[in-house]
């Protein structure tokens, strides 16, 4: 049975992690997007289901082109194996709810983000780490900002993948900065970070997991 230092512990831990991912990002979730949310969790989920299978299809993406790199591979395995792992308890979450599955089109958000990264083989991987450390840092972000505010079971699963996505977004930025000097990674980080306040603070016609303001 757990004591109480240690749930104080750990509650300390996951608030130490929205507090270091909101100072990375910079810019919260404005609070038009929550309530939209709130009013559209069907969307939510599904979108949501789409974008945990996008990120392990990044991960084997990854695995797959880098296979000289031994500490990617590692990270990228696990990544995988957890957001396959979310992927399967969204799915699980929308059949107990009610939500049947339907075709959403992409956000903007990860296409705009993915469109700025560089062509040449060393600045595409250290972009592509980097697009993938702000799109874990602002899931994580969003599911801090949503899961005090959702139906019980939904909010505890929210919470609950604070731990993973904040991991996921250091491993994204860690290799970035194995992989090329601090100065380039800097620069392209703010170049990035300008993009996604850009997305999550403009009007979107559509409401997506990672889009911005409602129109």
């Amino acid at each position: 049975m757990p004591t109480t230092s240690n749930i104080v512990s750990r509650v300390a831990s996951t608030d130490a992690i929205v507090l270091e991912i909101q100072d990375f990002l910079g810019v919260c979730t404005p609070e038009a997007w929550v309530s939209h949310a709130l009013d559209d969790l069907a969307t939510l989920l599904i979108d949501h289901a789409n974008c945990e299978y996008k990120a392990a299809a990044t991960g084997m993406s990854l695995i797959t082109k880098y296979r000289n790199k031994p500490r990617l591979q590692r990270l990228m395995a696990r990544l995988v194996r957890e957001e396959m792992l979310h992927y399967e308890q969204v799915l699980v979450l929308m059949d107990q709810m009610g939500v049947n599955y339907r075709p959403l089109t992409a956000s903007r958000y990860a296409k705009t983000l993915r469109d700025a990264v560089r062509c040449d083989e060393d600045g595409r991987l250290v972009d592509t780490l980097l697009v993938g450390a702000i799109v874990e840092a602002r899931s994580c972000e969003r599911f801090a900002a949503l899961w005090p505010r959702l139906p019980i079971r939904l909010g505890k699963f929210y919470k609950s993948l604070l731990r993973s996505e904040g991991r996921h977004y250091q491993d994204y930025l860690s290799l970035a900065r194995e992989f090329a000097d601090t100065s380039d990674v800097e620069q392209r980080l703010i170049h990035f970070l300008e993009i996604d306040q850009t997305l999550i603070e403009t009007a979107d016609d559509e409401f997506r997991f990672h889009s911005g303001v409602p129109a």
